[in-house]
């Protein structure tokens, strides 16, 4: 809604629309619910709107001019290349308007470099751009951005939850009718709900340092590819508590933005590595809610949007924001077979489908075998991490693993050789246990397709080679009750007959 002087502010958007103002340079003009953004040559110029949301105050230009200097400094964490300064817009004695002129100041700008439209990752998601590759990288600079943010165990927590919920309740109730109140009013209740039973956890986390200084507004629209890699701008800047949030919380947009445009893989391996990277298997117990909250936020901002399509993607995200919260039992899904076979291939392939969204969580026997080593996926281990015991105490990890992603409601996928009954037999033990639905699933293939398979590997983090293949084939792996799929030919045929195995209705 306009703020007291968004009239008076007609006159500051003039200025930075003519293109004598940036030296005779083209102008075009980006406007958000919260700002307009003017780009002319090599500058972006990024005008608050004077409007006043229930969340959100630009209304004075004091309100603006703090926001602006926020805005430089949170997003100089991310971005330096990008963030240049806060420039006023400054009246002379005779009136006229100047961008950064001698006069008063009666608005405020942040200078940003600007940088190609077709680089920003929403452009690039609707030309098919972000796939499983780019999600993981994503990924890994989102996990690096958190491990390095400010801690604030002052902050987040049920409080800051309960203040989302609630903020986000009070700016559904004018979206009626686009957004049915019956809808809205439910979604709320059933968010209180789920945060009463999530409260213990959220205050543990909080106490352990998971809450910190975050983007907030961490969705595709607030990404952008620099020199190919990628980099977060435009973070919340308006209301510092809405950025003192579990790190988790702010992954979640992204998670939602992906999930909401049908990108699912991307969703799945975006959310599958961030996790890698962090070991926040237990955290992904609060996700559903996360999903919920971040949906039902830019349900109220589509609105606000206006326009018919702002309409039916708010009406998508409130579907999203429900759908989040509906029960979605787990289950466990274990992969063996020897090297070559396809195993992760399958894995990755089926996680996305499991429930709930985004997906089942993947635990690769390879990547936890190079992490107890403490060498990165790609770097080749020595003959000691091969070793009997600490082939043990891979199988442990990955039991464990899969243990505590179920207890947080998620499915998860194990994906090792399993040659040894002992071992399927004790993965199939954590799922009775848990009291979740199992499915193991063995694949084969004959010797040469193995070898060649493992021969034509680049940047895997297997190390089998032709060599282990040979070993293996000798292994004597016992009366064998999972399932065998045959794993040559059409990959998707695999995967048809996986999903067949694992529920044979839904296939």
């Amino acid at each position: 809604m306009p703020g007291a002087n968004a009239a008076e502010q007609e006159a500051v958007i003039a200025l930075l629309s003519d293109p004598a103002s940036h030296g005779g340079a083209a102008v075009e003009r980006v406007t958000t619910h919260g700002a307009i953004i003017f780009l002319a040559g090599d500058r972006a110029w990024k005008l608050k709107r004077a409007v006043r949301f229930p969340y959100m105050d630009f209304s004075t230009a004091a309100l603006r001019r703090a926001a602006c200097e926020a805005e430089l400094r949170l997003n100089r964490r991310t971005a330096p290349e990008l963030y240049l300064a806060v420039v006023p817009v400054t009246r002379a004695a005779d009136g006229a308007l100047a961008i950064d002129g001698g006069g008063e100041p009666v608005d405020w700008l942040v200078a940003m470099r600007r940088f190609p439209a077709d680089a920003v990752l929403d452009g690039v998601a609707d030309r098919g751009g972000v796939d499983a590759a780019l999600a993981e990288a994503i990924a890994e600079h989102v996990a690096s951005f958190h491990a390095a943010a400010e801690r604030r165990p002052d902050g987040g927590g049920v409080a800051a939850m309960r203040r989302v919920i609630d903020t986000n309740d009070a700016a559904l109730v004018p979206c009626a009718p686009t957004l049915p109140r019956e809808a809205t009013a439910a979604l709320t209740e059933e968010s209180r709900r789920r945060l009463e039973v999530l409260g213990p956890l959220l205050e543990r986390r909080r106490r352990e340092g998971c809450v910190r200084l975050g983007h907030g507004d961490l969705h595709l629209a607030n990404i952008c590819l620099i020199a190919g890699e990628p980099r977060l701008f435009d973070a919340l800047e308006f209301d510092e508590r809405l950025i003192t949030i579990d790190v988790l919380y702010d992954a979640a947009f992204l998670v939602m933005d992906l999930w909401v445009r049908g990108l699912r893989v991307a969703a799945h391996r975006f959310l599958g590595r961030y996790v890698e990277r962090t070991g926040d298997l237990a955290g992904l117990a609060l996700m559903p809610l996360f999903l919920s909250m971040r949906a039902a936020v830019r349900a109220h901002v589509s609105v606000a949007m206006g326009g018919a399509d702002a309409a039916r993607r708010a009406r998508a995200y409130l579907a999203l924001a429900g759908a989040a919260l509906e029960p979605a039992p787990p289950c466990l899904i274990a992969v063996g077979g020897l090297s070559g076979t396809g195993k992760s291939t399958l894995a990755l392939a089926l996680a996305p489908s499991l429930p709930p969204a985004p997906g089942a969580v993947v635990l690769r026997s390879d990547l936890v075998r190079k992490r107890l080593a403490g060498l990165k996926p790609g770097e080749r281990a020595g003959p000691e991490a091969y070793a009997p015991e600490r082939t043990r105490q891979v199988y442990e990890r990955l039991r464990r693993d899969a243990a505590t992603a179920l207890a947080a409601g998620r499915s998860a996928i194990v994906d090792a050789v399993h040659a040894d009954p002992a071992e399927r037999a004790a993965v199939e033990a954590v799922a009775a246990r848990l009291g979740v639905p199992f499915r193991g699933i063995w694949l084969e293939a004959p010797a040469p397709t193995l070898v060649a398979r493992v021969e034509a590997r680049r940047g895997d983090a297997s190390d089998a080679d032709a060599a282990v293949v040979r070993r293996q084939l000798g292994y004597d792996i016992g009366t064998l009750a999972w399932p065998a799929v045959t794993a040559t030919g059409d990959r998707d045929a695999v995967v048809d007959a996986a999903r067949r195995l694992i529920d044979p209705a839904a296939a």
